[in-house]
């Protein structure tokens, strides 16, 4: 099967935890802690290994996003 930048090709890239915490720079624990909070992104559990779609974590960002300057993302 063809590949491309070493993802199959058509399939959405899926980040480790470890990726994520870098994307991110944050620790790997905060990202945990996410989500034993629930308040990080959706992940995917894979062979038993926390994964995260580049579109779900896209999706999360955008909700933290602020209302505006200075204002959360409820806008309060």
């Amino acid at each position: 099967m063809e590949t491309t930048h070493g993802t199959l090709s058509g399939l959405e890239p899926l980040l480790s935890i470890e990726e994520l915490a870098e994307y991110l720079d944050v620790p790997v624990t905060t990202i945990r802690d996410w989500r034993t909070d629930g308040k990080g992104p959706c992940a995917i559990k894979v062979g038993g290994r926390v994964r995260f779609a580049t579109s779900d974590v896209l999706t999360w960002l955008h909700r933290q996003r602020e209302a505006e300057p200075g204002r959360g993302p409820s806008g309060g």
